[in-house]
């Protein structure tokens, strides 16, 4: 099979395998984006005054999955599953901290489990992945399973 794509295959991956991001700051500008996405424009991430007083954290916060979706998106940019990741098939997730507008967040990306399937030419690959903020405090984390290409 000729190599067409940037992405490792499953049997390039290795269990306890470690990768680490680039940095990706979070802007005013992706919060609104994601909320005009979405739809979710809850005052505690789009309205200053509002979050002041209400919000535990005495200001708007970015809406969590949009975090993880930049994550998506730096994990896309190091081009580890680049054309051999073939589906999106679980997630695990936890927040574990506030991430504001401003702060820049990067992911350690590790390879927890493989496993065959009976198809030679894919396999499942568990990926943990811990997202820090620029003081490198853990921010998020969670498992992403996907289905990978696999060599024949």
């Amino acid at each position: 099979m000729p190599k067409t794509y940037r992405g490792k295959t499953w049997d390039e991956l290795l269990v306890d395998q470690e990768f680490w991001t680039g940095g990706r700051t979070v802007t005013e500008g992706d919060v609104l984006g994601f909320s005009g996405l979405t739809g979710d424009f809850n005052p505690l991430h789009t309205d200053e005054e509002f979050a002041r007083a209400a919000s535990p954290f005495g200001t708007r916060v970015p809406h969590g999955p949009l975090i993880h979706d930049m994550y998506l998106g730096l994990l896309d940019r190091l081009g580890l599953v680049e054309g051999t990741a073939l589906a999106f098939l679980e997630l695990r997730w936890k927040f574990l901290a506030p991430v504001l507008v401003g702060d820049s967040v990067h992911a350690r990306v590790r390879i927890r489990d493989k496993r065959e399937m009976k198809k030679p030419d894919r396999g499942i690959v568990t990926f943990a992945i811990t997202l820090f903020n620029q003081r490198s405090e853990p921010v998020q984390e969670g498992e992403h399973t996907l289905l990978m290409l696999r060599r024949q």
